[in-house]
């Protein structure tokens, strides 16, 4: 994907930058169940589309979709048509709300998973940066406890690391410097 202006501009300010607002944070979670089997960049490319078709991801609106809006969705040739997905999604605003109705922040629960602060991997190379960890594994199962779907362990990882929850940028990548440099981060 290098060479693509859209994909170099996204990685260069928004991979692997810490997120720590909630919205935001389910936004990609969800875009990242979306992406499943298919390259992130068809996602990059459709990420306003979903926008709009999701009402800016707000999960309370989200949430309120009934049968109408998923055959709606299913029809809107900007956004990935798949109907396990767009459910997936729905549900996924309802598990959201229902850990907010009981005072669990999403925020602070990924955060509080990854002991608060980015960890700082250290990979040989980009070929050895794994596809799920541990701690991947770990998140999926308490996301899936909660009611989140399409939230396996190696959607998670890929999440954590468009989140920065991992900074997987390459040794020689001047984002990894950049985030490697910023208060709180994990080595």
């Amino acid at each position: 994907m290098a060479g693509d202006r859209l994909y170099e501009h996204y990685h260069d300010t928004e991979w692997g930058v810490p997120e720590r607002d909630s919205r935001a944070l389910w936004e990609k979670l969800m875009l990242d169940g979306f992406q499943a089997g298919l390259s992130w960049l068809i996602i990059l490319r459709k990420r306003d589309a979903f926008r709009e078709a999701f009402k800016g991801f707000d999960p309370k609106v989200v949430a309120k979709f009934g049968s109408r809006d998923v055959a709606r969705l299913m029809k809107n040739s900007g956004i990935v048509r798949s109907k396990a997905k767009i459910e997936a999604t729905i549900g996924g605003a309802r598990a959201y709300l229902k850990m907010a109705e009981a005072g669990e922040d999403f925020s602070k629960f990924i955060w509080e998973m990854v002991g608060g602060k980015p960890i700082l991997t250290d990979w040989e190379k980009v070929g050895s940066v794994p596809t799920k960890t541990p701690l991947s594994e770990e998140i999926s199962v308490a996301l899936k406890k909660r009611g989140f779907k399409f939230v396996g362990p190696v959607i998670v990882y890929a999440w954590m690391q468009a989140t920065g929850l991992v900074n997987d940028h390459a040794a020689d990548c001047s984002c990894r410097k950049r985030r490697s440099l910023e208060p709180g981060v994990r080595r």
